[in-house]
Order: structure tokens, then C-alpha cells, then sequence
């Protein structure tokens, strides 16, 4: 058996490996080439021997994982209980591809940790070993984490273009490719840019969501805890531009129109037109199931989120991550509307 791989257009490798292609990015592929001893990422084929040296040495402990493990989900996602049964509560989930640390294995589950969320998953979903390292090459991104409060989020790579919105320190943006000073990235599918200066470069792997990120506030009606509730159980389902799916794929508005029509409100098809809908409230009187717009001014709205409560919101971020949780100021929210009474 051999593992080749081939460098496509400066960001892309391809692995095939038992007449299977999987893609990763140049740097993955340069760490592991140094590892192994290869100097050339551009034409280099590892063997068999190779790879299981790469995968069982002590060395290849990539991304901050020791013992990985990589969840492997044909639809839905991956629930993280509390202990080894499908009778223990939900405390998580992984979406297809997300990682984790295992502890150990107890009659068939893995007690893992991922992100935030620690518990118990079924191991007939989850991949370990070479395996689940040659997946994870193929998964692996590059972000740029925000090191200042208030970034400037560009149109272009210049302090002359317009700046479209903010970012928060902490916040994570999917590289694109790095610039002479700047970093072009995507945020809700558009390609932005931010000054290199004040971000952090990092390969990461998606993670688990926790179900503690939910907290609702009291005086919170039945009806909103009931929006919400049934809004996050699309989190991890796909982006689609144009799409109204909220399991096959939608975009922004699209998952805030079909998630409102289960509850009997009828809404336009588009971020901007629904920011003209309901009534405009201060995002200091946000209420989980209130719509938040993002874009460069209120009159220039781009995406549309529904709030959740404790600052986070969810919403069809991207094609990469799809339907997921963030903070609410991941950027500068630039208007707030309320649908429910």
C-alpha cells in the first residue's frame, strides 16, 4: 500500500490512499512530512510503514490531541451523555468529523472530552488510531483567532476598503488564505479581510457543542423556550444558499423562515426583508427567540440569527460549519427585531 501526496494550487493536499482521495491543507501536510523525515511536501510518497510510524509515534500528537478520536455520523449528529447508556441524559453533541480526546472505553462507549462538553459516546461512532488521524487531515482548517476587541472586518486587504463590520477577541474566522499584512477569511460564507496583525494563525478541528450553552432567563414564555429549543435541534444540519431545509439545508434566513413556520409566523425569504418585520427592540431587551441582523449598517443587512439566550445565538452560519451556536457580538450586531409577543 502507498500514501501519496501531491501539493494543488499552494493551500491543498491530496492523500490517496487505498484508491481513496482525501484532501488536507499544505501546513498539516508539512508537519507531517518533517515528522517522518520527508523534506519535500511537493512530491513525496509515504508507504504504509511510514504512515503507521507518523500515526504511533510520540511525536504526532497534532491539533492537542494525544489519544484521538473522530465521530463519524451518516445524518444528525453524535449525542455526548452523561454516563455509558442511551438512558443517561444528553449533555452534548458531536457533528459528523468533530474530534475528541478519549479518556477511556467502558462497555462500548468512550468517555471523551471535546471543546466545552465531557461524557460518554457510543464507540461504534467514533474513529480512532491511524484512521481517524488520516480523517482528520482531511478536516482540518486553518483559523484566525481575533486577539483585539473591535477588529475591523474589510471588504479588502487594505485600510482603504470599507469596513464591513467588528469582530470580539476570542472570536474564529476560517482562514482562506494569508496575505502581504492581511488574511482573507470567511464569515457567513462572504470572503473578508483582517489585519494579520492582530489575529492568531491555528489548524483546529471542529468540536462538540454543549447543551449548557443554553440558559434562559425567567419571565421567558413557554413559547420561546419552545422556538429555541426546536431551533437547536437543527444545529450541525448543512448550509445551503437558497435553501429553506432545516435538514437537507438552508441559508441564514431560510433556517429563521422555516423554523418560524413551524410556529404558524410566515416570513419573507431574506435577511433584509425580515429585518422589516415585527417590532425593532434595543439588543439590551433581547429575549431568546428575538432575530438579530448583521451587516456593514442597518441599512445594509447580510445575515440574520435567532437569539438563544446567555449572549449566543444559532443560526446557517456557512457551507464549512453550517447550522451552529456563536456569541451574539461574534461581529457588530446591527439591528434587532421582535416576532413573538
Amino acid at each position: 500500500m502507498r500514501y501519496t501526496k501531491v501539493l494543488m494550487a499552494g493551500m491543498i493536499c491530496t492523500i490517496a490512499i487505498a484508491g481513496q482521495s482525501v484532501t488536507a491543507s499544505a501546513a498539516s501536510m508539512t508537519t507531517i512530512s518533517n515528522q517522518i523525515g520527508i523534506a519535500s511536501v511537493t512530491s513525496a510518497t509515504l508507504d504504509e510503514e511510514d504512515c503507521i510510524q507518523y500515526a504511533e509515534s510520540g511525536e504526532n500528537n497534532l491539533w492537542g490531541y494525544t489519544n484521538l478520536g473522530i465521530a463519524q455520523v451518516e445524518e444528525g449528529n453524535l449525542n455526548v451523555r452523561s454516563g455509558p447508556s442511551t438512558d443517561d441524559a444528553v449533555v452534548g453533541k458531536m457533528t459528523n468529523n468533530a474530534a475528541c480526546e478519549i479518556l477511556f472505553e467502558k462497555d462500548g462507549w468512550y468517555y471523551i472530552t471535546s471543546g466545552d462538553v465531557t461524557g460518554y459516546v457510543s464507540a461504534d461512532y467514533i474513529i480512532t488510531g491511524v484512521e481517524a488521524k488520516v480523517k482528520a487531515l482531511s478536516v482540518v482548517y486553518t483559523k484566525a483567532v481575533v486577539q483585539t476587541d473591535g477588529l475591523n472586518v474589510r471588504t479588502g486587504p487594505g485600510e482603504e476598503y470599507e469596513i464591513l463590520t467588528q469582530v470580539a477577541t476570542g472570536e474564529e474566522l476560517e482562514v482562506l488564505e494569508v496575505l502581504d499584512g492581511w488574511v482573507a477569511c470567511v464569515l457567513n460564507s462572504d470572503t473578508v479581510y483582517v489585519s494579520e496583525q492582530y489575529v492568531e494563525i491555528e489548524e483546529s478541528l471542529d468540536t462538540a457543542v454543549t447543551l449548557s450553552e443554553l440558559q434562559y432567563g425567567s419571565g421567558v414564555s413557554d413559547v420561546r423556550v419552545s422556538l429555541v429549543d426546536y431551533a437547536l435541534q437543527f444545529v450541525g444540519n448543512p448550509y445551503v444558499w437558497g435553501g429553506t431545509s432545516l435538514t437537507n439545508g438552508a441559508d441564514c434566513s431560510g433556517f429563521v423562515l422555516s423554523v418560524y413556520a413551524h410556529y404558524g409566523y410566515s416570513l419573507p425569504h431574506s435577511s433584509a426583508a425580515q429585518a422589516n418585520c415585527g417590532t425593532r427592540i434595543s439588543t439590551s431587551d433581547l429575549q431568546p427567540g428575538d432575530l438579530l441582523f448583521y451587516g456593514s449598517s442597518a441599512s445594509s443587512i447580510s445575515h440574520v440569527a435567532i437569539y438563544i439566550g446567555n449572549g449566543q445565538i444559532v443560526h446557517a452560519s456557512d457551507e464549512r460549519t453550517g447550522i451552529k451556536i456563536s456569541n451574539y457580538n461574534y461581529r457588530t450586531p446591527v439591528a434587532a427585531v421582535r416576532i413573538l409577543p
